[in-house]
């Protein structure tokens, strides 16, 4: 952004007029900078997420106004584009260098994203691309010859951040390997490319342990109570929630339950292996609760072969959604469907003397 200021503010005899220390503005960004009667320069400022940025176009002895609006036009077009010009021009100074022989690390960043972020759609890519490079890895490795990078230089870089910053170190890995790759096809360097996960870094890095996310559960202790107010509501997504906890299964094995896969006399649920999670056939027998509920289902069902827990629309079951609503509705959006399955893991674990590996089954 350059603001909306009108341009061509200044004229020629004013600029050579100006003397006095000072900015004047010419619009869309352009201002004449004055810090003496002898230094007197060209200035494009603008803001780029968030931060005022100044771009030097030349002095006023060097660069003539009109040379000065059209650098301007420039970058404001670049602008309009989502790159930012100075970045672009380091760019373009860094290809220069580097045809006078290897670039540094921090160049052949730039040359790279010159060369590919015509393609990053999302100004914001292209702002963090940079910015994390800038902030993690041009500290170690920005001055050195992109030739003299080595593995044990981006380990250094890497591993402050690997367990705090997993993301942001792994996104990081990521671009300084493409960097280097280019930087290989340009003939800059050869052999492997130290920043590659598999060929070099693998061994070296330990992948974090991904934090468990526990599902919001009730204490087994409140379940008498809750389970009184689920029979209390009306409809289908109250019987399947109470089916759902009365067997402890997941909602989409709920959800998917069809009439076929229940015996109602030798009171089992038989559910075929294609729907459990780990493809095997799960049998679950049925408490005296569970058959009372589904011989109410099926005092209402329409179909001998359908859903169990049947959506309003024909042939199809209910919504994934249903029972997570219902929650809602009851004025307990702090639980999940899921979690009734740890409240009976607890319910096993200290109020019985089962095996572990009989509750997991269960």
């Amino acid at each position: 952004m350059t603001g909306s200021r009108a341009l061509n503010r200044l004229t020629a005899l004013k600029v050579r007029s100006l003397t006095k220390p000072g900015r004047f503005g010419d619009g869309g960004g352009l201002w004449l900078q004055v810090r003496d009667e002898q230094r007197r320069s060209w200035l494009f400022r603008y803001v780029w997420h968030a931060s005022a940025r100044n771009m030097g176009l030349g002095t006023v002895s060097d660069v003539t106004l009109a040379e000065a609006r059209e650098a301007a036009l420039a970058a404001r077009k670049l602008l309009r584009d989502g790159i930012d010009p100075l970045a672009r021009r380091e760019a373009e100074r860094a290809a220069r260098a580097a045809e006078a022989g290897v670039p540094t690390f921090r160049q052949a960043t730039a040359i790279y994203i010159g060369a590919h972020e015509k393609r990053w759609a999302n100004a914001k890519h292209r702002y963090q691309w940079r910015a994390t490079l800038e902030q993690y890895a041009f500290p170690e490795i920005g001055d050195r010859r992109v030739s003299e990078v080595d593995s044990d230089a981006v380990l250094r870089l890497l591993q402050p951040i690997w367990h705090d910053k997993h993301e942001t170190a792994s996104r990081l890995r990521g671009r300084i390997e493409l960097v280097l790759d280019y930087a290989k096809a340009r003939r800059w360097r050869t052999g492997d490319n130290p920043a590659a996960w598999r060929a070099n870094l693998k061994p070296l890095l330990a992948t974090p342990k991904k934090a468990v996310q526990h599902h919001p559960a009730l204490a087994w202790r409140e379940i008498g109570a809750f389970m009184a107010a689920v029979r209390s509501e009306e409809g289908a997504a109250a019987r399947a929630l109470e089916f759902t906890i009365l067997t402890a299964a997941r909602t989409g094995e709920t959800l998917g339950a069809c009439w076929p896969e229940i015996d109602l006399a030798n009171a089992v649920w038989i559910v075929p292996a294609e729907r459990m999670k780990r493809r095997r056939e799960h049998r679950v027998p049925l408490s005296a609760a569970a058959l009372a509920l589904l011989r109410g289902m099926a005092a209402v069902r329409a179909d001998a072969d359908g859903y169990v827990f049947a959506g309003l629309r024909k042939g199809k079951s209910l919504s994934n959604m249903a029972m997570s609503m219902l929650l809602r509705r009851m004025g307990r959006a702090e639980l999940t469907v899921h979690g009734f399955r740890s409240t009976f893991r607890d319910w096993t674990a200290e109020t019985t003397a089962y095996p572990r590996e009989v509750a997991e089954m269960a």
